[in-house]
C-alpha cells in the first residue's frame, strides 16, 4: 500500500467519527406534523452540518424507559405530549436542558419553557365539520351535543382526554371553570352523564388522520380534531371547517433522552428549530401558532388568522390542563374505557 493511499484511509478512518456526531435521530408523530418538520427544521439544518434521521411514533414513552435503562439511546431529539415531559423528567428519562444554549427563556410563551423539553409549537383539539355538508355553523359544545338540530354521527378521539372537558362546557360550564368542576367527584360524575347522553351517535377515532376522512365521507357531521390535520386536509383542496369556540390547546415539547451520546447536536438541533425563521416556516407550513414569540412578526394575516394563538381563536380556549391530567388521568382514563366498553 502506497503512503498517498495509507493517508487517505487514514484521513477517512478520522473523519468518519466526526461526522458520525452530527447525525442525530429526531423522533416526531408523523404525519402532517412530521412534513412540516422537514420543510421548517430538518431540511434547512442539514445545510449546518447536522444531518437528521427522522423517525415516527405514537409517543410510547415505554419505548424511551427501555433505552435509557440500558444505557443504549439511540434516540437523540423526541418530541412528546405535555403529559409525559414532567412524568418523564421525575423519572429521569430526559436530559436537564441548558437553555443558555437554545434561546433567551423571555422570547418564549411561558408554557413553552421546561426543565427538560422546550414548547415546538400550540396546537388544539377543536371542533370541526364539513363547510359543503353543514350549513349552519356550530357555535358551541352544547351545538355539538345537539342531535335533533345538527342530525347525525359524532366523531370523538377514544379516551377521557379533551372530551370530558367538552362534555362540561356543552353542560354549561365556562371554560376558566371547567378543571375546577371535572377535579370534583359530582364534576366527574356530571361529566361522564353528559358523554353518556351522546354515546348512542359517537364514532370514535384513534388517529389524528381520521377525523378529516370521516367528515368528508359524511360518516360524522362534526368532529372533535386537531387543528393542524384540518388544515393540512383543506390544502388539499377540502372546504373542513373550524369552531374555535372552547377549543383546548397545548403544546408538543422537544425532549432529550438521558444518555445520547450526540447530546450536544441535539441541543444545536433544538436551538436552531426553537429560533423565530424555523418556528415561523413551520406555522406556514401546517396551522399550529410558533411557541417563540418573535416568530408572529414574521407570519402574514392569513397564516395568522389560522393559528389557535391567533387573538380571536384563542379567546374562549382552554389551555390542557397537564398537572390535572397527571395527578388524575389515570383513574379517569380507567374509568373512561370501561364506561366505553359497555
Amino acid at each position: 500500500m502506497n503512503k498517498s493511499m495509507c493517508a487517505a484511509l487514514l484521513a477517512a478512518g478520522l473523519a468518519l467519527p466526526a461526522l458520525a456526531q452530527q447525525q442525530i435521530t429526531v423522533v416526531n408523530f408523523g404525519g402532517a406534523n412530521g412534513n412540516a418538520q422537514k420543510k421548517a427544521f430538518y431540511e434547512p439544518i442539514e445545510k449546518n452540518g447536522i444531518k437528521v434521521v427522522p423517525v415516527e411514533y405514537n409517543g410510547e414513552q415505554a419505548k424511551i424507559k427501555a433505552m435509557v435503562e440500558t444505557k443504549k439511546v439511540t434516540w437523540d431529539v423526541v418530541e412528546v405530549e405535555s403529559p409525559d415531559v414532567a412524568r418523564g423528567c421525575d423519572e429521569g428519562l430526559f436530559e436537564k436542558l441548558d437553555y443558555s444554549k437554545i434561546g433567551a427563556k423571555t422570547d418564549f410563551v411561558p408554557a413553552a419553557i421546561s426543565e427538560c423539553g422546550v414548547g415546538i409549537f400550540v396546537w388544539s383539539t377543536v371542533m370541526a365539520y364539513d363547510g359543503d355538508k353543514l350549513k349552519t355553523a356550530p357555535s358551541t359544545w352544547a351545538d355539538f351535543w345537539d342531535v335533533k338540530k345538527y342530525p347525525g354521527k359524532r366523531g370523538m378521539r377514544k379516551g377521557a382526554r379533551y372530551n370530558l372537558e367538552f362534555a362540561l362546557m356543552a353542560d354549561g360550564v365556562k371554560p376558566a371553570d371547567v378543571y375546577k368542576v371535572l377535579a370534583t367527584k359530582d364534576g366527574a360524575e356530571r361529566a361522564f352523564k353528559k358523554l353518556t347522553e351522546l354515546k348512542p351517535n359517537i364514532q370514535w377515532w384513534e388517529a389524528g388522520a381520521q377525523p378529516p376522512q370521516f367528515l368528508v365521507a359524511g360518516d360524522v357531521v362534526m368532529s372533535t380534531a386537531y387543528n393542524g390535520r384540518i388544515d393540512a386536509a383543506n390544502r388539499e383542496g377540502k372546504n373542513l371547517r373550524i369552531t374555535w369556540t372552547g377549543g383546548i390547546y397545548d403544546l408538543d415539547y422537544w425532549t432529550i433522552p438521558k444518555g445520547t451520546p450526540n447530546k450536544d447536536a441535539a441541543l444545536k438541533f433544538i436551538a436552531f428549530a426553537s429560533a423565530p425563521d424555523a418556528q415561523a416556516e413551520y406555522a406556514r407550513n401546517i396551522a399550529y401558532g410558533p411557541t417563540n414569540s418573535k416568530a408572529l412578526a414574521k407570519l402574514d394575516a392569513k397564516t395568522l388568522a389560522n393559528l389557535p394563538t391567533a387573538p380571536e381563536n384563542a379567546m374562549s380556549a382552554l389551555q390542557f390542563n397537564i398537572k390535572f391530567w397527571a395527578d388524575q388521568g389515570e383513574e379517569l382514563e380507567k374509568r373512561f374505557a370501561s364506561w366505553a366498553a359497555k
